[in-house]
């Protein structure tokens, strides 16, 4: 029996919404910030009936999960909620890096896959990844925040995928030095890719009941106060 599957992904800038139908894969994509609330839910009819399925049909809804940008990361997290509580379907959540990461795998030809996300107050969001032997994506450790200029990495021959490599005026390329094979600091996490890993997720048993859905957020608190809003100001001035 074909695998329907639906995603959704708003962790950034970009908004996205892809259709899973047995590995044929249909997805909505545009750099459109402010416009995810008007664009998911159209672009999730016009999925489905591309498709020629209806909501019911679905297996499961993927969202990532994030990190990424606070407001994007609820909208994602409360849409798909929503979705699979009104369907009465689970949920996959997946790692807004490691969708992120799924698209330099192609070409990363063994090396380690770096995907950061610029997290904005001077700080990225990090998670170093690998393909095992399968070419599947596999984490290596626990996704982090840091600073550009003081991401600690050990070893070499990196791929870099985010916009974090261009933060801060490529701070993290520069901190990285010749470790960094190559980057793309155009790179933005895509819903066809949360699709390519909810998928293998999903036949794994990694599903989940929608209203156990959390968002990964890695920031504790997720504005500056004024103080540290100033003295973030204050330190950038001196450097």
């Amino acid at each position: 029996m074909a695998l329907k599957l639906l995603a959704v992904e708003t962790s950034t800038e970009a908004c996205s919404v892809a259709v899973w139908v047995d590995g044929r894969v249909l997805e909505r994509y545009e750099v459109a910030p402010r416009r995810h609330t008007e664009l998911v839910l159209p672009w999730a009819g016009e999925l489905l009936a591309e498709a020629g399925i209806a909501r019911t049909e679905l297996d499961a809804i993927a969202v990532a999960r994030g990190p990424g940008a606070f407001t994007g990361v609820r909208l994602a997290v409360a849409l798909v909620q929503g979705m699979g509580l009104a369907l009465d379907r689970p949920v996959v959540a997946v790692s807004t890096l490691a969708a992120l990461a799924w698209q330099a795998l192609p070409t990363a030809q063994g090396a380690t896959i770096l995907a950061a996300i610029d997290a904005r107050m001077g700080e990225l969001y990090l998670g170093l990844f690998r393909a095992d032997q399968e070419r599947q994506l596999l984490a290596i450790g626990e996704e982090w925040m840091s600073a550009p200029a003081h991401c600690a990495i050990a070893g070499a021959g990196m791929v870099g995928i985010g916009s974090g490599f261009a933060a801060d005026g490529q701070a993290l390329v520069a901190a990285l030095g010749e470790r960094l094979l190559r980057f793309d600091a155009e790179g933005l996490p895509r819903a066809s890719s949360v699709l390519q890993l909810a998928a293998p997720g999903f036949r794994r048993g990694e599903a989940i009941a929608a209203d156990l859905l959390e968002p990964a957020y890695l920031r504790n608190n997720v504005a500056l106060t004024l103080v540290e809003q100033a003295e973030l100001r204050r330190s950038k001035a001196s450097q």
